[in-house]
């Protein structure tokens, strides 16, 4: 029986396949209990703190609505909201609001940020996203590709683009502990760093995944069941646009990559938002193949089910 009361949830790295399934699971019951209309309330009186050093859609939104759903208060702290890290050492916020929250969401830029909180606040603390890891996002597509394939069992997923950057990490993270085939197509320059690479081979050695990186974009797509890109300039890079621009071009997700994979069976994921024209086309994005929206729903549901399994009465 998983019981993850309690637990932080930062990283995929902490958590077993059977731990990963367990959330999956939990997030497809609570999606059908809400469709129909069941509330638990699972968080009845408890208070969520909410970190946004980033500005967010789909993971604020889902930290809300989940609190909500599940009868708890959810209070959205930006960055002119509170000291962290200016007035205030995270590790003095972390006990502040430890006393005040029973829970912490944080979305900025470093993963040491949220590893203070995590440490200091006494309190389950989630990961909305820092420059490293994403790892509220791939419960989101592993619910997706469950939801539509039955299951990840002997499934090859192939992400193109920045290949070093947060969402190339945490899908090789994903990917190594559920025994799903992982290929990153990219530039060599964008590789990930070896340190990751290491780390995540070691998980597919005990998950029976295989981890490639390559290139070509094409060699990549081979044989995929699932095609994944991200934009090309993430959050704080915006000077380094034109060059991503034209060192990122010919891996765009368009309908030549989609056919490269030999499979009319073959769904396109995309974290969003997309940028239509870099790296997706917009032929792709609104095509059949395309799963992107139910994706982004699900985010609501797999943050929710993080919620209840580790903060939950």
């Amino acid at each position: 029986m998983v019981n993850l009361k309690g637990r932080c949830f930062l990283t995929l790295k902490d958590y077993s396949k059977e731990e990963i399934e367990y959330l999956v699971d939990l997030a497809i019951d609570l999606k059908n209990k809400k469709k129909n209309g069941i509330f638990e309330r699972h968080l009845e009186h408890k208070n969520i703190a909410l970190i946004f050093e980033k500005p967010s859609t789909r993971t604020r939104c889902s930290f809300t609505i989940g609190c909500i759903d599940e009868g708890a208060h959810p209070e959205y702290l930006g960055i002119d909201d509170i000291q962290l890290g200016h007035k205030e050492t995270v590790q003095d916020t972390a006990r502040v609001l430890g006393r005040f929250f029973d829970g912490i969401e944080f979305r900025g830029f470093s993963q040491k940020t949220v590893e203070a909180l995590a440490e200091y606040s006494g309190v389950p603390v989630w990961n909305g996203l820092t420059d490293e890891d994403h790892p509220t996002q791939i419960l989101a597509d592993f619910m997706t590709i469950k939801e539509h394939f039955g299951t990840s069992e002997n499934k090859k997923l192939v992400y193109l683009g920045d290949g070093r950057n947060n969402m190339a990490n945490a899908l090789m993270i994903g990917c190594s502990k559920m025994g799903i085939d992982f290929t990153i197509g990219s530039p060599a320059y964008l590789f990930p760093t070896q340190e990751i690479i290491d780390t995540c081979a070691e998980f597919a050695k005990k998950s029976g995944s295989k981890i490639e990186i390559t290139e070509d974009p094409y060699e990549a797509v081979k044989g995929a069941d699932i095609i994944y890109t991200d934009v090309w300039v993430s959050m704080g890079e915006e000077a380094k646009s034109a060059e991503r621009m034209a060192i990122l071009r010919p891996y765009q997700v368009n309908d030549d990559i989609m056919a490269a994979t030999g499979k009319d069976t073959t769904i396109f994921l995309h974290c969003l938002p997309a940028v239509r024209g870099n790296e997706v086309t917009n032929e792709v994005i609104e095509g059949p193949q395309s799963l992107v929206f139910d994706e982004a729903e699900n985010r609501m549901h797999t943050i929710k089910a993080v919620m209840v399994a580790t903060a939950g009465n």
